[in-house]
């Protein structure tokens, strides 16, 4: 198993969320390059899950709390994170994106911990789509904390 394709994701993210800072802002590094990786991430992760619902519903399934207890919710997901990273990369409709990527996030490290940390499943991630060699774990869950993290700076920041 690698974790090659999803730090690919985030150097991928990372970068745009660079050059958008420099196009906008005239300097990489700003708090919005920050809001803008995590959104980006976001974006690319289920862009490469809508690649095929169909595997990463049935992968999630696996390991994801909720999606286990009301299986449409596997097919909702990437379409949900989606929606929360573009509106959070636009910033508006904070009022519906934040609590989203709170929610996606929250129960996902949720599941995430359960499955890896507590019950020591061994596991591959769907994060990058439902037919990658991901490991369960540690990125996994990071990528979950960041949807949290994001969803509540969101809600707490200054609004213009």
């Amino acid at each position: 198993m690698t974790y090659t394709p999803v730090l690919a994701v985030f150097a991928v993210a990372a970068l745009m969320a660079l050059a958008a800072s420099q196009a906008a802002f005239h300097a990489p590094l700003t708090v919005q390059t920050a809001e803008w990786f995590v959104a980006f991430s976001m974006s690319l992760l289920a862009m490469l899950k809508l690649r095929d619902v169909e595997t990463f519903s049935t992968m999630f399934l696996n390991y994801d709390l909720l999606a286990r207890r009301w299986v449409p919710y596997g097919y909702i997901y990437p379409f949900a994170e989606l929606a929360a990273g573009v509106l959070m990369a636009a910033g508006v409709l904070t009022w519906f994106a934040a609590p989203l990527g709170l929610f996606i996030g929250g129960i996902g490290a949720v599941s995430v911990f359960k499955a890896v940390y507590v019950d020591k499943r061994d596991l591959k991630c769907a994060c990058v789509g439902g037919d990658s060699n991901v490991p369960l774990g540690f990125v996994s869950l990071t990528e979950n904390l960041f949807m949290v993290a994001m969803g509540l700076w969101m809600l707490a920041r200054p609004h213009a």
